[in-house]
């Protein structure tokens, strides 16, 4: 499998998401999706991209985009993800370890700002095209976010 770096445009995404703060826990994490994905189910709502993110440290987001009239309800907000520049690689976790996608990341983004192509580094996420616990296919493509600024 190829795994390559890029910087591209990643579009502006509406979704519904739950935030918390504590130590890692994949139970929790699984457990919060499945929670966001009931609540637009039962809103009859229109489910894309699955996003996780971690906004700060030993605090959690994980966000679901929804299509359709979505408002805030309880402890679960609908927001916009604004578009931005971001750079980019898609790859099979089952083939290519995650800890070195991230440190590859990493030290590419490093020389990127040495030779002035982006100023900085914002989050990162990650982005699935489904439930990547009960779709294979969406867990063989997925795709590390990094927000940069040119």
């Amino acid at each position: 499998m190829v795994v390559d770096f890029k910087i591209r445009r990643a579009p502006a995404y509406r979704v519904a998401s739950l935030s918390w703060k504590g130590p890692w826990n994949e139970a929790r994490i699984r457990a919060q999706f499945d929670r966001v994905s009931k609540w637009a189910l039962a809103h009859g709502l229109r489910t894309g991209k699955w996003v996780f993110r971690e906004p700060g440290t030993r605090a959690w987001e994980v966000a679901i985009e929804v299509r359709g009239a979505a408002h805030s309800d309880g402890p679960i907000r609908v927001r916009t993800l604004p578009a931005s520049s971001v750079a980019s690689v898609v790859f099979d976790p089952n083939v290519v370890s995650p800890a070195v996608v991230y440190h590859g990341v990493n030290d590419w983004l490093r020389w990127r700002k040495r030779d002035k192509t982006i100023r900085s580094v914002g989050g990162y996420r990650e982005v699935y095209d489904g439930d990547p616990w009960r779709n294979p296919k969406a867990w063989a493509r997925t795709e590390v976010q990094v927000v940069v600024r040119k």
